[in-house]
């Protein structure tokens, strides 16, 4: 029998390996960003058509390369940054595992450009399926510049599980950001099918994250700087108010790359405890800058999950520091030792401490534990009569349940009673034969809401109410190709929404039934609802997209119902296939029986 194992083809074997490095077209467009950082840069522009599928083109005005040095970087292994297994630990460089261009080569029709400022021409290369189909010289500015086409073009399965153009330039633009925070002082751009998606100036960091998060956080930014003998770290974080409920303004570098850690994530959410809600995410962009044998970039093969030789010590640094500036910049509660005039007025402080006072008081056990020997830890025994009916409640423990809609008296003329209340401007009181419903407005609200909209995508339209005064609207680059691809979906929601230039788009029309608001804020917060959908893979984009509406547009918790819009908002949820569930799941009522609350008094 022949010999079964043979060594793979160069060409296949390089397919295999891009298929670790190159997953997508912003893993290429990563790469050839670091690298082109790592030239040494000041301007790079990022050229892309049909979202990278077409083309990827990177041109810097860097360090170039030599002939040879040009011809061998597309070579497996093939690196100017490490010559010695200790270079391994001391990485400073952006792209530095040598498989980058291989891997492009494979999986993609590669054309290079490049010229160092001594050479009188420059080189150029064409390479297609890890072969190199031609090389000249060429009359080129310094520096380089190189496109991949066609990507996948050999590799027809991969690139059948590419996602829509909107999606995929998302993580272009995604990888493009990362880089272009981490170095203000280089030039960057960014051109989407002949438009200019980008064009950031260099500058200061706080002028490039207001240029790639936008205007809003001009004036509503900290400065973090802290300095010690292990690490530094600097940046900027976000005041409270600007929390929002997606982690999309998160960023953090570590000796200037791009790393993703839930676990120094953690350190800064318990740096905002209390200031923000626990569902409310704190924008920052931090650096950290530690010696390089102190933490581990090879854990993971795109470079953004990485290990600290001492993960405490780094956690304690980074929540102290910004601990530190919220302080420094009175964001944080301070505690106030002025008396409150309010305690002035208080019986206790204004009525005299008569000796009758002064013998009821030094009575308790209070006062004793304070004043005589060994009685700090005295307890006095407990009543226990008085605590029988409490041991009884925690013994049967019973919890109000969510009962089959079904089983309940709901009919229409039900809503009208009197009894019918709100409470707290957030739960709505509805008395039932043998107790009442405790319902959660807003929850039964997105039911409602989640229901019209789900029938909308089945052909029953929602109407569309035109504006009088078209709203133009601003949006940061990430958001605005997100928009392009939700505009669809939105338009069959009942918005008329159109792009209007640049990162622009004109409000011409909501949904009817839409109560007068700030209709470009309401857009914001919508996609700041959707990109937290995100996180769930199992929903579809339309689902994602309906569930984001019902949020936003419900009615909020304590808002103030007329007795008019409590009866409709229970007619249109006992209406619905499922009134006892939010889209999430959560129920949207409660049913107190009475022996439920007569158990709990004990009776």
């Amino acid at each position: 029998m022949p010999d079964k194992i043979q060594l793979l083809p160069d060409n296949i074997a390089n397919q295999i390996a891009a298929g670790e490095v190159i997953q997508r077209p912003a893993s290429a467009v990563k790469e050839l960003l670091e690298n082109a950082v790592d030239a040494g840069a000041t301007e790079i522009k990022l050229i892309v058509q049909d979202a990278g599928k077409a083309l990827i083109q990177v041109v810097d005005n860097g360090g170039g390369m030599s002939e040879t040095d040009a011809r061998m970087c597309f070579e497996r292994h093939a690196t100017s940054k490490i010559k010695s297994i200790d270079d391994l630990f001391h990485i400073r460089t952006m792209g530095f595992r040598g498989e980058a261009l291989a891997s492009i080569a494979a999986v993609a029709q590669v054309e290079l450009k490049t010229k160092r400022p001594e050479d009188e021409a420059g080189t150029y290369i064409e390479v297609e399926n890890s072969s190199v189909q031609k090389q000249e010289p060429v009359a080129v500015a310094n520096g380089t510049s190189i496109a991949m086409k066609n990507l996948f073009f050999n590799v027809p399965a991969r690139r059948n599980f590419l996602k829509s153009n909107t999606a995929e330039m998302r993580h272009i633009v995604d990888e493009f950001i990362r880089v272009a925070m981490a170095f203000p002082d280089v030039l960057f751009t960014l051109t989407h099918n002949d438009q200019q998606v980008f064009y950031l100036e260099a500058g200061s960091l706080k002028q490039r994250i207001i240029q790639i998060l936008g205007n809003q956080y001009n004036a509503k930014m900290v400065s973090v700087k802290d300095n010690t003998a292990y690490l530094n770290i600097h940046g900027f974080i976000g005041k409270p108010e600007t929390a929002k409920k997606t982690r999309g303004d998160q960023y953090f570098f570590v000796n200037n790359r791009f790393i993703k850690s839930a676990y120094l994530n953690h350190a800064v959410m318990n740096a905002y405890q209390e200031m923000i809600p626990s569902d409310s995410f704190p924008m920052y962009v931090l650096f950290i800058e530690l010696d390089p044998t102190q933490v581990d970039v090879n854990v993971h093969p795109t470079k953004q999950e990485i290990k600290f030789e001492d993960e405490k010590i780094i956690y304690a640094f980074v929540q102290a520091a910004i601990k530190h500036a919220l302080a420094q910049f009175s964001v944080t509660p301070t505690l106030d030792f002025d008396l409150d005039p309010g305690i002035q007025q208080l019986s206790s402080i204004q009525q005299p401490f008569t000796e009758a006072r002064q013998q009821s008081a030094s009575s308790t056990s209070l006062y004793k534990g304070f004043t005589q020997g060994n009685k700090a830890h005295f307890i006095e025994k407990e009543n226990k009569e008085g605590l029988k009916h409490w041991r009884d409640f925690y013994e049967t423990p019973t919890e109000p349940t969510s009962t089959n809609p079904e089983a309940l008296h709901t009919e229409t003329n039900a809503f009208d009673n009197d009894e019918v209340f709100q409470l707290l401007n957030t739960y709505i009181v509805l008395p039932q034969q043998d107790g009442f419903l405790l319902v959660h407005q807003q929850l039964a609200h997105e039911r409602i809401l989640y229901d019209q909209l789900t029938a909308a995508a089945k052909g029953i339209p929602v109407a569309t109410q035109k504006s009088l005064f078209p709203a133009t609207m601003e949006f940061t680059p990430g958001d605005t190709i997100l928009l392009q691809e939700l505009l669809p979906d939105l338009n069959e929601l009942g918005y008329h929404i159109e792009p209007f230039g640049k990162n622009s788009f004109v409000l011409q029309g909501t949904p009817a039934d839409l109560l007068p608001t700030d209709h470009t804020h309401a857009i914001d917060l919508l996609l700041e609802q959707y990109k937290f959908f995100n996180s769930e893979l199992k929903l579809s984009q339309r689902e994602r997209l309906v569930r984001s509406v019902a949020k936003q547009r419900a009615i909020k918790s304590g808002t103030r119902l007329t007795g008019r819009e409590i009866k409709q908002l229970l007619q249109d949820l006992f209406a619905s296939n499922q009134p006892n569930a939010a889209p999430d799941g959560s129920p949207t009522y409660f049913h107190f029986s009475q022996d439920q609350l007569d158990k709990m008094f004990g009776r």
